[in-house]
């Protein structure tokens, strides 16, 4: 999951975590018309996403973050069928009422919140359990 940081219009700081993917070098984050992240990112476009891969028993633990101005997009049923497969697996197993009333294919009011990241920060803390030697895992 892919948590995302943005302000409302009055000025508080919020965050929702929501599924993404990575294509065509930017983040696409899943959301509708009616989602409180869209209207966020349409009244102040900017924000920051943080993507957390942290495993405890092999001691991994890695940081991306990615900050910039989002844009809001129409819904692609190609990138909500790529994302929908990396969370929930083959479409043949997926569950009917998921798909039909929250992730809602082909919903006309679907959203795709795009950041194209003019930063980038990574950092690899796995050393937490182990010391140096998994900081940079060997491939």
């Amino acid at each position: 999951m892919a948590n995302v940081a943005s302000v409302a219009a009055d000025g508080t700081p919020k965050n929702a975590s929501m599924w993404y993917i990575w294509e065509e070098n930017a983040i696409w984050l899943l959301g509708s018309s009616s989602s409180s992240s869209v209207k966020r990112q349409k009244i102040k476009p900017n924000c920051a996403v943080e993507i957390i891969d942290f495993n405890r028993e092999d001691g991994i633990l890695l940081h991306l973050g990615l900050r910039g101005v989002a844009t809001i997009m129409p819904m692609d049923r190609k990138s909500l069928s790529t994302s929908a497969q990396k969370y929930l697996g083959n479409p043949e197993n997926w569950n009917d009422w998921f798909t039909n009333t929250v992730a809602k294919i082909d919903d006309p009011a679907g959203r795709l919140i795009r950041l194209k990241p003019d930063t980038t920060f990574t950092n690899n803390v796995s050393y937490f359990k182990t010391g140096p030697e998994l900081v940079w895992p060997e491939e």
